[in-house]
């Protein structure tokens, strides 16, 4: 028993262990679902794979036997499919909402995987489920359920809870804002959002996101021919279409640094200034191998704390895709008429998204070298999120947490990657506090091959988002 708080820890640890691992025979099966993300899967409203997903979760998640608790599975024309789980507070506990974030959606498998592993045939390796989704972000879905079970059948207390499980996260969460208008009156007020969705710095303690960047994407196209011609008879008078996007790319980012122009940055808040300089002392070299650098390829910056930065605090640039080549293999002495490219410009916390898009625009369309054309599609851009301030009684709940489950203090972190929704309902929900935090640790590769659900980790965090909301009974209580 935790004297300070009253919670029964280790009770808790030892239940969460236990439907965890009854859960890992259905979430297996459920993650060979070959569903992708709508972005990257153009039938998704017919093949029924995201919905296979979503019904697999709803019929999981019924299973569990939540108390008090109304599932549902909302699947409205043109919208990929979204689950909603209400649980009333326990007797007593009227007061107070926590809402619960998580995906059902996929990133395409990617290539690259190690022998014997693959997207989606799920494997356990030294305590590590390899496979597509499963720590991006399947996992969120056992982790809140498993929580408020638990809390349930210890006959522990704990808010009203509401849940939120979109299948459009990584497309952009476009989607997400339709069932959350048609939802408004059943999620009320909300005084706790808990997204698990986001990554830790280690799998040694519990990691709290404080940042999230923004994006803009696009696809830039430079055409400079109506048709392919003979490299040997055009060169040297027609430019290159790729020579000119490269002139493009230099405008957003320095080619010998990387260092992405001013109109994209801003200047970083003292305090998570400070909140990084301590994160990146604590992550040390981490901050550099969690990656698997080919080679002898060297990072950009040897310093942790610059490098922690650039990650988390820098607009950066990449390059995430190309048509208009053909193969190396087969191609031919041809200058091609175009080249398009696919940008992907992550930014600030607190840089404004729809300002972003204009200056990437005007960047890329005024000046065109040569007076080529050229044609932006699919540009889009999403927010970042600066969490507002918690409450002291719930930075001690999560620092109690923590030392419970992992015996080492609780630590702040900025992620590099973006979670649309989280700025949405930080603008929704004013008076909201926010816990961000997920599994996605060193080398768990997220987006790539090889990514895995650190399972001991899981196991405690899911440990700490419990005792936190059974905790909570105390504060919210009017």
């Amino acid at each position: 028993m935790d004297q300070q708080q009253g919670i029964p820890a280790d009770q808790i640890n030892q239940l969460v262990n236990k439907h965890f691992e009854d859960a890992l025979p259905k979430f297996i099966e459920i993650l060979k679902i070959p569903s992708q993300s709508r972005m990257f899967d153009p039938e998704y409203l017919t093949n029924g794979l995201l919905m296979k997903t979503a019904q697999e979760f709803r019929d999981y998640i019924l299973a569990s036997n939540l108390k008090n608790a109304k599932v549902e599975l909302l699947s409205d024309e043109g919208y990929s499919p979204f689950l909603f789980v209400e649980v009333d507070g326990s007797e007593g506990q009227t007061d107070g909402t926590v809402l619960f974030y998580g995906h059902m959606d996929k990133q395409p498998p990617f290539n690259g995987w190690k022998e014997g592993l693959s997207a989606y045939e799920p494997k356990i390796v030294d305590d590590k489920l390899y496979c597509r989704g499963g720590a991006d972000d399947h996992y969120s879905i056992l982790g809140a359920v498993i929580a408020i079970r638990t809390i349930q059948e210890l006959g522990l207390k704990h808010p009203r809870i509401v849940m939120t499980f979109e299948a459009d996260e990584e497309s952009g969460s476009a989607h997400i804002d339709h069932y959350l208008a048609k939802l408004k009156e059943k999620i009320g007020a909300v005084d706790l959002v808990v997204c698990l969705d986001s990554g830790c710095g280690n799998y040694e303690q519990l990691w709290i996101t404080t940042t999230l960047r923004g994006m803009v994407g696009a696809c830039v196209t430079v055409q400079v021919l109506d048709e392919g011609v003979h490299s040997g008879d055009a060169s040297g008078v027609v430019p290159s279409s790729f020579r000119i996007q490269r002139l493009l790319l230099d405008r957003i980012d320095n080619p010998n640094t990387g260092e992405v122009v001013e109109d994209f940055q801003v200047n970083i808040p003292g305090e998570r200034y400070l909140q990084a300089q301590k994160a990146a002392e604590v992550l040390g070299k981490t901050t550099l191998t969690k990656f698997p650098f080919h080679g002898s390829t060297q990072p950009t910056t040897q310093d942790y704390f610059k490098a922690y930065l650039n990650r988390i605090w820098k607009a950066q640039l990449s390059v995430v895709g190309a048509d208009g080549l053909p193969s190396a293999k087969t191609a031919g002495n041809v200058l091609r008429p175009e080249t398009t490219l696919k940008y992907s410009l992550r930014l600030p916390p607190t840089k404004d998204p729809k300002e972003a898009e204009a200056a990437f625009v005007k960047l890329l369309t005024t000046n065109v070298p040569y007076n080529a054309t050229v044609k932006i599609t699919g540009l889009g851009s999403g927010s970042g999120f600066n969490a507002p301030s918690s409450q002291p009684y719930l930075d001690q709940l999560i620092q109690s947490a923590s030392q419970q489950y992992f015996k080492k203090d609780a630590q702040t972190l900025g992620e590099g990657g973006s979670i649309p929704l989280m700025n949405t309902l930080k603008e929704q929900y004013p008076k909201a506090q926010f816990i961000v935090t997920g599994v996605l640790g060193p080398n768990s590769n997220a987006h790539g091959p090889n990514e895995f659900l650190h399972i001991p980790f899981t196991k405690n965090l899911i440990s700490c988002i419990t005792y936190i909301v059974t905790g909570l009974q105390a504060h919210l209580k009017k």
